[in-house]
């Protein structure tokens, strides 16, 4: 089953709110929530306040993705805000086991993440750690980029890894995912796919949502 995780990046943070119980009668499956801390990538973002904030108004799957350097000062932050799922990068983490541990003894699920540029052998060690891998198909920082068709053997070879380890482990793929790629990403392997500017610029979220859930042959 493929899940949809709209990327609140390319949301209207005027009515986020708005945005966010739109997508969810919309059919998004998770929420997709970026944290920059213009340090690891040029952005900044939001903090676990919003996090906490929006919490109140949605029962979806909370998807919280950090793209920060040293996660584990503010893991427990996110866990407390109502983070379902953490997703830390294997670039920012200087103990990436140490870390993984620590957001699962906070009864939380973790993920892991690689850049373009970053090889899969990376995290072959801890992929049985985890819940989810993500890919990043843009490199991070900024919503509304190019997917890079590259990274689809990559998409392919985490999830080979995956599927060695005899797990359950989501495969999640990360930008500029539109209704033009997505079969090639879900062919080759992902799950559970971020959508920000494709669902969000976009009249009818609905529509969008299907269209990359359920691409045309």
């Amino acid at each position: 089953m493929v899940l949809i995780a709209p990327s609140i990046l390319s949301a209207d943070f005027s009515k986020l709110g708005e945005e966010i119980i739109a997508v969810e009668k919309a059919g998004a499956d998770w929420l997709h929530i970026d944290v920059m801390d213009g340090h690891f990538v040029n952005n900044i973002t939001i903090g676990p306040v919003v996090v906490s904030k929006i919490k109140k108004i949605s029962k979806i799957f909370f998807d919280v993705h950090l793209m920060i350097e040293n996660p584990e000062n503010y893991v427990e932050q996110f866990v407390k805000a109502g983070a379902d799922l953490i997703t830390v990068h294997a670039e920012a983490c200087n103990n990436i086991r140490l870390i993984i541990k620590k957001i699962k003894d906070l009864n939380c699920k973790v993920g892991v993440s690689i850049n373009p540029n970053t090889s899969v052998d990376k995290i072959k060690d801890i992929i049985s750690d985890v819940d989810l891998v993500l890919i990043m198909s843009v490199y991070p920082g900024f919503g509304g980029q190019g997917f890079i068709e590259d990274v689809l053997p990559k998409i392919k070879e985490a999830k080979e890894l995956i599927d060695k380890t005899g797990k359950k482990i989501h495969l999640e793929v990360d930008g500029g995912i539109n209704d033009k790629n997505a079969k090639s990403v879900i062919e080759n392997g992902a799950n559970v796919l971020v959508a920000g500017n494709f669902v969000f610029t976009n009249k009818d979220y609905n529509k969008a949502i299907e269209s990359i859930k359920n691409p045309k042959l």
